[in-house]
């Protein structure tokens, strides 16, 4: 199993999208500047990072950054068998399986971002990261201020952020220095997400998710809230709201994650930040961050590594021969590459074809049995090109 992973706000960085400047997936740098009314284009190419730093433009340039990333790996064939989101990241998650439409997606950001950023007017408040201290001890720390200051981010052993009041924060702080914390790191944001300074957002939020009507869903998504996993469209109109004045539990979600049976944890958008908490959560994980074309083979590779096929077992015998398909990662026309023949051995990244001008990779090594699309066949995305055996 492999499980996608998708950063939240605080992840952005001045000139994330210049790597993807002439890349097929850059076109959904446009599609969300048409839908939101925006140059989302200035904003990854030319925003400092005190422009990005506002709610406005972090949620929304993180969130298609993401999404970009993620059109360039389902080009390859690469797909999860479960996502999960950092806070806005769950959003991502929720239109990278179809749940939301894209253009839903990227009107439900611009409404979540700005009623966050007029819940921060109202109540203005910041985030720290406390490290080196345990949960308890951080949630101590809190009520030890007994002030305007709570626990917004269980993010990985002895990484835990806390939201409120600026004073309240800066007394939380250094109560949990007191108590053993290694240090205590301001974030890049511009208010206290995840408490329940947040309480005003939640009205208008709760509309904007009803009107995106959240659908049903193939591959699960793990939530912020519970840490469990969600296919039901229904339910995420509640967890979404939960979401704004409930701190994230993403700590428990690697753990629910690891417990599914998850192999490698993939990060998909700016930053890195949710690869280091996979490995200081779940012991002796796998897991890659991918945010540029660059890293695009790399993936490719540590995928044929980590989640390589499982050996089919029949009563008697052990077959060490499997199948696997590789899909298109776009839709349109399919022309096959001369010369490829049933019996060529097929290595990653291995182009079979094309679909329109989109070439057809394996994400897996083997040996190629035979096409399953012919030569001018129409494909929809991900309908299947060919398979291979590998050993």
């Amino acid at each position: 199993m492999l499980a996608f992973l998708f950063p939240g706000q605080g992840s952005q960085r001045p000139g994330m999208g210049r790597p993807w400047v002439g890349h097929e997936s850059w076109e959904l740098v446009d599609e969300a500047s048409a839908i939101a009314g925006r140059d989302v284009a200035r904003l990854l190419l030319e925003a400092d990072a005190d422009e990005l730093k506002d709610t406005r433009n972090a949620q929304l340039t993180t969130f298609v950054s993401s999404l970009m990333v993620l059109d360039a790996v389902e080009r390859l064939g690469v797909e999860p068998s479960v996502c999960a989101g950092h806070s806005l990241g769950e959003y991502t998650a929720l239109t990278a399986n179809g749940s939301l439409g894209f253009d839903d997606g990227v009107r439900l950001v611009l409404e979540r971002s700005d009623a966050m950023h007029e819940a921060g007017h109202q109540s203005p408040g910041v985030m720290s990261a406390v490290l080196g201290l345990d949960d308890d001890q951080v949630e101590i720390a809190c009520r030890r201020a007994d002030d305007q200051v709570w626990v917004a981010n269980y993010n990985a052993p002895g990484q835990v952020v806390i939201a409120g009041a600026p004073e309240a924060v800066t007394k939380a702080s250094q109560h949990a220095k007191d108590l053993g914390a290694k240090r205590v790191m301001a974030l890049p944001v511009s208010g206290a997400f995840h408490t329940p300074f947040m309480t005003p957002a939640r009205e208008r939020l709760r509309e904007a998710i009803a009107a995106a009507r959240p659908r049903d869903s193939d591959v699960p998504i793990i939530s912020n809230v519970d840490a469990l996993s969600h296919q039901q469209g229904d339910e995420w109109s509640s967890l979404l709201s939960a979401q704004l004045c409930s701190p994230v539990r993403w700590k428990h979600s690697l753990l629910e994650l690891s417990r599914q049976g998850v192999a490698g944890y993939v990060e998909l958008g700016p930053g890195g930040v949710l690869t280091g908490m996979v490995k200081r959560t779940v012991e002796g994980s796998r897991s890659i961050s991918v945010s540029t074309p660059e890293e695009l083979d790399a993936l490719l590779e540590w995928v044929s590594q980590v989640a390589p096929p499982v050996a089919t077992v029949h009563e008697g015998e052990h077959l060490f021969v499997v199948e696997r398909l590789v899909v298109a990662p776009a839709a349109g026309l399919f022309t096959p590459k001369p010369g490829l023949a049933d019996g060529t051995r097929i290595e990653v990244g291995s182009v079979l074809g094309h679909v329109g001008d989109v070439e057809v990779r394996s994400a897996f090594a083997g040996i190629l049995q035979n096409f399953i699309a012919h030569s001018g066949e129409r494909l929809a995305m991900r309908e299947p090109v060919a398979w291979l055996r590998t050993h």
